[in-house]
């Protein structure tokens, strides 16, 4: 074989083989380039997400889950009302395929609260409209499941009130603009919406377990008794915070129709009512503060009707004799209340009722707030009337503050729906003296114990109040047919801490009752019900050991011979 040779003499087949040599090597040096290049973008990749992307998608979500409007939450923290990135369903009426009259019913079927009227109504309109808003996703499925290409389901912010009606008045609502309408939303406005804040839910006063409890009770009495509505107050009596706060009917501020328009209005703040017999606590402390009672022995004339011109004032537990001032609050006697209004003058009576604010608007955060029905003429029978509860009417928020500076030593103190933090509480004003509020306390607790009261007493929890039934003014006149029940009640009443007011609107008498409708027949049994269920969350736990000392009041209560 002979070899093949290049013109300066060297092999040609070992010049090939150095050429293919080279060729590789190069080809090899390419591909480790590019992987090299490949492998360096991916670390340069995921070191920029790392570096940058990550806050730039931290920053994102952060913005993103920031609220147009800050969150409304209980005094334990418990959520009330926050914004949430809801489904909401639209229909494009020139975009329907199907027959309307068919979808309207189907959509009925998915949402029976709604009729299927309204939402062919909807769909027949020359412009797109809202058929539903805050879809849940069940319901979201079914709507796709019927394959109109006409509906529209977009994501939207959306204020949603977990705790559905349960304190719907205090919480009230917002608009399509998200401002608020009433209620807390409405009074703290400013405070929701301030760019510096919406990460920091604002803290209402209200417990919602509480306010459950509350809620409850007076729903199953009002719904009992067949009563128009029935409103509650839990106060506490040391700072004015409202723990709970009820007007029924409630509505659901997550939807707002016909129906929650109608029963939107707050009776608590709002209403203002003739609150009867709760008012003659407050004429038996004006006249201790002011002296003109000084013995609570002197025995004043109740065998009869009080005639004062051409009125004639009455008792409706007459007991057609003497009464000392303990008889007749155990009693709820008009005509020695009367008479003790008389002995203390207008000017004193009136100056009472005007440091309790029963002159102006219930002092209060709500916008919701009802301006009382005052005396245009202040005379003599006008001074007598008011002293218990007629010829003058405010709202159950006025009772609740006035209750609380009876029990808690003298002071009145504005209430507040708004969390108040330690030693924070506004510092009042003197309204009683602090003996006369001591005094106040027994006689409370003897209502309870021994008079109109006692079917409010739960064992243990030194329940003290005062009941009152009044008919409501018509045509000039009273009505004997619609009354209001109402019972002003604090505990425990050896260390007072909270008030409760229970109110029903024209209860119905029932067998049970023996057809009664007065307040000790039907609010005073919501007290009773109540407080052993809110107690103990309160941190107030029955003792029956522990009681307000009367022994010095008790001998001076009348007994019939052989009762104890």
């Amino acid at each position: 074989m002979t070899a093949l040779v290049g013109n300066g003499g060297r092999p040609r087949l070992a010049n090939i083989k150095q050429k293919v040599t080279l060729v590789a090597q190069v080809r090899l040096i390419v591909v480790l380039g590019l992987f090299a290049l490949a492998i360096t973008t991916l670390l340069l990749r995921l070191f920029y997400y790392g570096a940058f992307e990550g806050q730039v998608q931290r920053s994102l979500v952060s913005t993103d889950v920031i609220p147009v409007r800050a969150d409304l939450v209980d005094r334990n923290g418990v959520p009330l009302a926050r914004n949430m990135k809801m489904r909401a369903l639209r229909v494009i009426p020139e975009k329907i395929l199907g027959d309307k009259n068919k979808l309207a019913m189907q959509l009925a079927e998915i949402f029976p609260d709604t009729p299927a009227s309204t939402f062919l109504k909807a769909m027949k309109k020359d412009r797109p409209s809202y058929l539903r808003r805050r879809l849940v996703p069940e319901d979201a499925n079914k709507v796709h499941a019927l394959g109109e290409v006409g509906f529209e389901f977009p994501r939207e912010d959306e204020r949603f009130y977990p705790q559905h009606g349960l304190a719907a008045h205090v919480l009230g609502y917002v608009d399509a603009d998200r401002k608020g309408v009433m209620g807390m939303e409405k009074a703290l406005e400013e405070r929701l919406v301030d760019p510096a804040k919406l990460a920091e839910p604002a803290a209402l006063s209200i417990d919602i377990r509480v306010q459950a409890a509350l809620e409850s009770e007076l729903g199953a009495t009002m719904k009992k008794h067949s009563a128009r509505g029935a409103t509650g107050v839990v106060l506490d009596v040391h700072t004015g915070e409202v723990l709970a706060m009820a007007s029924l009917p409630e509505f659901n501020p997550n939807k707002i129709d016909a129906t929650a328009l109608r029963h939107q209005v707050n009776d608590v703040t709002y209403s203002v009512y003739e609150l009867g017999s709760t008012f003659k606590p407050l004429t038996v402390a004006a006249a201790l503060d002011a002296g003109t009672v000084t013995n609570l022995a002197t025995r004043y004339n109740a065998t009869e009707p009080l005639k004062v011109g051409r009125f004639r004032i009455k008792d409706d537990h007459a007991q057609g004799r003497y009464l000392n001032v303990p008889e007749a609050l155990v009693h709820s006697s008009n005509i020695v209340t009367a008479r003790l209004a008389d002995n203390l003058g207008k000017e004193r009576m009136e100056e009472m009722f005007r440091k309790l604010d029963f002159d102006d608007r219930p002092e209060i955060e709500l916008v919701e707030a009802g301006r009382p029905l005052w005396p245009q003429n202040w005379g003599r029978v006008t001074n007598m009337t008011v002293s218990y509860g007629h010829g003058i009417a405010v709202t159950p928020m006025h009772l609740a503050s006035a209750y609380a500076a009876l029990v808690n030593g003298g002071i009145w103190r504005p209430a507040t729906l708004e969390k108040v933090g330690p030693d924070k509480a506004d510092p009042g004003r003197r309204v009683f003296k602090a003996s006369t509020s001591a005094r106040i306390r027994q006689l409370l607790r003897m209502i309870v114990s021994d008079g109109t009261g006692r079917k409010a007493d739960a064992p243990g929890f030194r329940i003290g109040g005062k009941t009152g039934s009044a008919e409501k003014p018509k045509g000039g006149g009273y009505s004997k047919s619609s009354l209001v029940s109402t019972f002003a009640a604090a505990f425990p009443m050896d260390d007072p801490k909270y008030v409760v007011i229970t109110m029903l609107d024209e209860p119905k008498g029932i067998a049970e009752t023996f057809g009664q409708r007065t307040a000790g027949w039907t609010a005073a049994p919501v007290v009773k019900r109540l407080v052993p269920r809110i107690g103990p969350m309160l941190g107030v736990v029955p003792d029956e050991s522990r009681d307000v000392d009367v022994s010095e009041l008790t001998p001076l209560l009348w007994r019939p011979k052989g009762e104890s």
